[in-house]
């Protein structure tokens, strides 16, 4: 059944909606008293421990998990396999949300948020941070450009303002389809841009940790780290995409897209076993397996992470049966997901401990307030936008309905 992108004829308001609002709500409240009493209000952090929560799941794991944009277009735009287009809306959006709240979490985090800016004009290329905070300005600038047609598509020659600004009907829908005409001629560089920025700073977040060998532990600390986080990166983008697309249209009662989604994580099989092969060869070359054995806090959120988000869902995926159904396959890639959620956390929480910091580190109600209230926004955001523009798929009867 051929299917077309449409805005969902759904009601907005529903109870789930309301409950995103009210954690946006208490995020926003955190995120405001943040800034009026500082981060030490809020948060446990201090100076020998100055990141937490908010870098381990706000920023570095909001960029993996948003790799589901650059990894679907390579697929359907670069190498050709268009009959998967009909996920490439979806993931883009979820890229663009997932970019823009990652620096939205970004201000919460450093100290000095006025000054972000400030990479733009101060340049230090020797800096691995410096290089991210680049790759991922330019990157989400190339997300909101291929999204562009998308909101083009929804209001060329619909644009009705109201009242005094009607004036500016023409302009907009003359702007409108200018976009409409230019855009489709430019647009695969802005897609091979976003694929080579998006590998560029996956792997530099792992290279963030390669000048601590003395605060991350031995079961993390690798000089194939930047190799590691890449290569999950790319492992986590199509089940993100099953994980994401099996939310939205099992709450909106749309088709689940079965025939597009099994032969999608065939490709995660190979993924994620060569993501599992290095991570495993590494540890046997390096002998950090020794550490296994220590039964600590670290070592067991280690064996997690492998295990329940690694091994065990490439193991169910393996089995076609599996792969055929859709909660099996939901569980496989919900396993996947928060394997390398755990990974970002253990690499940048866990399994990070400062020799000057004597204290464990645990997050304040007012760091998980802001993290929360942030994951509330981005899917209340994601509601808003599926509802009104054309970005999820319908069948064609009732698209023409």
């Amino acid at each position: 059944m051929t299917h077309y992108a449409a805005p969902i004829k759904a009601k907005f308001w529903t109870p789930g909606v309301v409950v995103l609002a009210v954690l946006m709500a208490a995020g926003a409240a955190a995120i405001a008293a943040r800034f009026i009493g500082g981060i030490g209000y809020v948060s446990n952090l201090t100076t020998a421990r100055p990141w937490g929560l908010w870098i381990g799941v706000d920023v570095a794991s909001g960029v993996a998990l948003a790799a589901g944009g650059f990894t679907t277009a390579f697929l359907a735009h670069i190498i050709g396999r268009h009959y998967y287009e009909a996920v490439v809306r979806p993931a883009l959006l979820t890229a663009v949300l997932g970019y823009t709240f990652v620096v939205l979490g970004l201000l919460v985090d450093i100290g000095r948020s006025w000054a972000i800016w400030k990479p733009m004009l101060y340049w230090n290329p020797t800096s691995v941070l410096f290089e991210v905070a680049m790759c991922v300005m330019l990157y989400l600038n190339v997300l909101y450009i291929e999204f562009l047609p998308i909101v083009v598509e929804r209001f060329k020659g619909r644009v009705k303002l109201p009242g005094l600004l009607a004036v500016l009907n023409g302009p907009l829908d003359g702007l409108l389809k200018l976009a409409d005409t230019v855009l489709p001629k430019i647009m695969w560089f802005f897609i091979i841009a976003g694929v080579v920025l998006s590998c560029m700073h996956q792997s530099s977040l792992g290279s963030l940790m390669l000048i601590a060998p003395t605060k991350l532990h031995p079961l993390w600390y690798t000089p194939m780290l930047p190799l590691l986080f890449l290569t999950s990166a790319i492992a986590v983008g199509y089940p993100m995409v099953v994980f994401e697309a099996t939310l939205a249209t099992t709450s909106l009662k749309l088709d689940g897209e079965m025939n597009i989604l099994t032969p999608l994580t065939r490709v995660t099989l190979f993924l994620l076993g060569l993501y599992l092969a290095l991570k495993v060869g590494d540890m046997v070359v390096r002998g950090t397996y020794v550490y296994l054995l220590d039964f600590t806090a670290q070592t067991n959120a280690f064996i997690i992470e492998v295990l329940f988000g690694v091994i065990v869902p490439w193991l169910m995926l393996l089995s076609p049966k599996l792969r055929r159904s859709r909660r099996a396959l939901f569980i496989a890639c919900t396993m996947i997901v928060g394997g390398v959620l755990v990974n970002r956390i253990n690499v940048f929480v866990v399994g990070y401990r400062p020799p000057i910091s004597e204290a464990n580190y645990f997050p304040a109600i007012g760091e998980v307030l802001v993290t929360v209230g942030l994951i509330a926004a981005l899917m209340f955001v994601y509601r808003f936008i599926v509802t009104y523009l054309p970005v999820l798929n319908k069948p064609e009867q009732e698209v023409s309905a």
